[in-house]
């Protein structure tokens, strides 16, 4: 008798496997096997079953068909189904024109959505993939706006503002003529003033627990990184009400004096001024206190 493996009939073409089953089919006494082996031969053998391997051709559609699809999606505002389809394109199309815009436009409709963490990873896609694209600062901005849009009370984590400030000093230093530098600039301030927010609660919290070091490392933060914000008259101020509580004289007198020089209508400054008097002093510029130095960074806010 001859037997005819599986594996041996998936060699063979199926005229073949079709010819040696006849064969058998002949050589074999009369018997239902002759009907079992004939219904074998008409599927195959169960090689080619009637589904399971059944092969779909899908079509080509073209790159750009996928990426008016897309925008059809945007004009509808459904932002997850138009980013699904600039995927697509970037994905199909890869290092080509139309994989280059279905990238951007997908950041675009992530930050639409808004899914602010994929937007920014599809940005930081695009800006690794094509340093050199004239819309690699417009990837740069979506990204800062997506932080920037996440940026929470002072009594949460800062570090949305922190990436916000981060990428647009980025943008602002390696694209100074794009579009999008004047309104990263101005986010990128409202950022920074946030941050400087948080300092300032933190530091007059110290002050509360009379943890006066503490509170003096805040309020020199904000002096330091933060300056040109709207919390900087008020750092001065409580580095005046600081250094005096813990007798530091000179450097109240310089908190004070710096903040006279630079706000001189600010109320903060008559409050330093009238808690300097309480203790017979006046306000007075020490050149070698750290303040003193710092001074000239610091001008009036413009926001």
């Amino acid at each position: 008798m001859i037997f005819l493996s599986v594996s041996c009939c998936r060699k063979l073409r199926l005229a073949e496997i079709c010819k040696i089953a006849f064969v058998l089919v002949l050589s074999m006494p009369a018997s239902s096997s002759h009907a079992d082996i004939l219904d074998n031969l008409s599927t195959g053998f169960g090689i080619w079953g009637p589904e399971k391997y059944k092969s779909e051709i899908t079509p080509d559609i073209p790159a750009e068909d996928l990426y008016n699809q897309g925008l059809a999606k945007l004009k509808a505002r459904d932002y997850e189904g138009a980013a699904k389809k600039f995927t697509e394109v970037e994905k199909a199309f890869p290092s080509t024109e139309w994989g280059r815009k279905g990238l951007l436009m997908a950041t675009f409709a992530q930050y639409q959505k808004p899914a602010y963490d994929d937007a920014v990873q599809s940005a930081q896609r695009y800006i690794g993939l094509y340093p050199n694209s004239s819309d690699t600062p417009y990837a740069f901005y979506l990204a800062g706006m997506s932080y920037f849009n996440q940026v929470p009370d002072t009594m949460r984590d800062q570090q949305p503002a922190e990436k916000a400030v981060e990428i647009f000093t980025a943008l602002i230093q390696k694209y100074p003529q794009s579009e999008y530098v004047s309104d990263a600039r101005y986010k990128m301030q409202i950022a920074r003033d946030q941050l400087a927010a948080k300092e300032m609660q933190v530091g007059r919290f110290y002050l509360t627990r009379n943890n006066y070091p503490a509170a003096v490392n805040r309020f020199h933060d904000v002096l330091g990184k933060y300056q040109n914000t709207r919390h900087t008259e008020e750092a001065l101020y409580r580095l005046t009400e600081a250094y005096l509580a813990m007798g530091i004289v000179g450097e109240a007198q310089t908190a004070a004096a710096i903040l006279g020089h630079n706000f001189p209508d600010s109320q903060w400054y008559k409050d330093a001024h009238s808690l300097l008097q309480k203790d017979g002093l006046e306000p007075e510029d020490h050149k070698d206190s750290w303040i003193s130095k710092l001074s000239k960074t610091l001008s009036p806010s413009k926001s």
